[in-house]
């Protein structure tokens, strides 16, 4: 019988053991030179990928909590588990990850191979973080267990922000910390010319007018209309705020001053309505709202319409019908260090108009905790320094005379004059030389040797740039 924590299913062992070896066989399966992929039917991915004729990895059995230690505030979790199935697992012991992503249905390998972040972000840093130790199925067709300053150190620094490069985990054990039944927040209208000063002071002092800040993120409507939410936890019983229905979250920004969520609606606050992008499905408009099922009111339901257009593309036809441009998609995360942040929206507003835009500061976690390197090459931000992600989702129309892409170039360049990162979820521009640079490609062509001496794993220029 399968065991269950909450009443979630778990997996024993036995099963989980048996469920490495499948995917380790459908690994060996794969001819030599043929590209290596999950085979899963849902992504959060924004870039679109060439169509594979051979079979994918084998991930069935791998998506499910392994243990929870409630006393040592840790879990065993497998790679393809979904943040949503985690927190239903962990929040009845009074427990959650550092860093729950925004989406339900990111995965807590995808959030570690790649990048995640949240609004707990400004004191817990990024979801490799809190990474204790994982297994990863290499290149070399081996699992192996990287730890920090312990075995294949190497792999566990460079693993963020690889995508796969280097190998897909199995097995994750992570840190936990305790949450209260209730977010209260308060919704705090910023002039852009305070914004970053604010934001140093918030990250500094984890406080405002005497209150604790536990969690901050924020929202610019406009250039004079930015929101800071600041989230502090409640421990009282009770009802909270419901968005899930006619209500829509981002709009209370500018409704009301103050809120109260339960914990479990405030993680999952901004997946309803995929932030705002719900509305190019209609789903805000009253009338398709009441129509509309709660259970599709989910990001991973946007994202299958968004996977048939780019499959169809029939939206797009009916707007060439109507005499209406071709739009270039602009769907990016950003990180701008404080004090340059205002200035990039400046930028922003300028060269690509689009709004709203999210806010989430963050910062890496101090080096003494757990799971904190000394740094993680492939997405170096500073220790000590603190960042906002910048987040826009939408598209432009492309002007008389461009490219399709050039205004992600142009951001790409403007990232980089003002001293950030961008992830790599979505569409890249980069030359070689540019990618290989800011994202150490040397560093991760030595790991890749020690891990991948074949080369069996697709490269992270070519997945991200190549978009194979």
């Amino acid at each position: 019988m399968q065991p269950v924590v909450n009443g979630i299913p778990t997996v024993g062992p036995h099963r989980h053991a048996a469920a490495v070896e499948r995917l380790s066989a459908s690994y060996r399966a794969i001819p030599p030179g043929a590209p290596v992929r999950l085979a899963k039917r849902t992504s959060n991915l924004f870039r679109p990928r060439t169509r594979l004729d051979v079979p994918g990895l084998d991930v069935s059995g791998l998506d499910r909590v392994i243990s929870i230690d409630p006393e040592g505030r840790t879990a065993d979790v497998q790679g393809m588990c979904t943040y949503e199935d985690l927190v239903d697992a962990t929040l009845p012991h009074g427990l959650m990850p550092y860093v729950v992503p925004q989406l339900r249905t990111i995965t807590l390998g995808g959030a570690v191979t790649g990048l995640g972040i949240e609004s707990s972000s400004f004191r817990n840093g990024l979801p490799h973080e809190s990474v204790l130790e994982m297994d990863v199925l290499t290149g070399s067709g081996e699992v192996v267990t990287a730890a920090p300053g312990g075995p294949n150190d190497e792999l566990f620094r460079t693993f963020p922000n690889s995508y796969g490069s280097l190998g897909y985990a199995t097995r994750i054990r992570i840190a936990l910390e305790p949450v209260q039944p209730r977010v209260r927040l308060r919704h705090v209208r910023v002039p852009i010319e305070k914004l970053d000063a604010t934001v140093a002071r918030l990250v500094e002092t984890h406080e405002h007018d005497g209150d604790p800040v536990d969690f901050l993120d924020g929202v610019a409507f406009s250039p004079d209309e930015v929101y800071l939410t600041l989230g502090t936890w409640d421990p009282t019983e009770g009802p909270g705020s419901d968005y899930t229905g006619q209500r829509v979250f981002y709009r209370s920004l500018q409704e009301r001053s103050e809120d109260v969520l339960t914990t479990l609606d405030y993680l999952w606050r901004w997946d309803t309505d995929w932030f705002w992008c719900s509305r190019a499905f209609g789903a805000q408009h009253p009338a398709v709202r009441r129509v509309w099922p709660r259970r599709w009111r989910r990001s991973d339901v946007y994202h299958r319409l968004v996977g048939l257009e780019h499959r169809f593309g029939a939206y797009a036809r009916v707007q060439r019908l109507r005499g209406r441009p071709d739009v270039e998609r602009v769907v990016q995360d950003v990180e701008i260090p404080v004090g340059r942040v205002a200035d990039f929206l400046g930028w922003f507003d300028e060269r690509v108009g689009m709004r709203p835009v999210w806010l989430c500061p963050l910062r890496l976690r101090d080096a003494d905790g757990p799971g904190s390197a000394r740094a993680w090459p492939l997405y170096p931000l500073e220790p000590g320094r603190t960042y906002v992600n910048v987040g826009f989702w939408g598209a432009v129309p492309i002007a008389p005379g461009a490219e399709d892409g050039d205004v992600n170039r142009a951001i790409e360049d403007a990232v980089t004059a003002h001293g950030g990162h961008k992830s790599l979820y979505s569409d890249a521009y980069y030359t070689r030389e540019e990618f290989d640079r800011l994202y150490a490609g040397s560093t991760l062509t030595e790991v890749r040797r020690i891990h991948d001496p074949d080369d069996r794993l697709t490269g992270l220029y070519e997945k991200a740039v190549a978009r194979r």
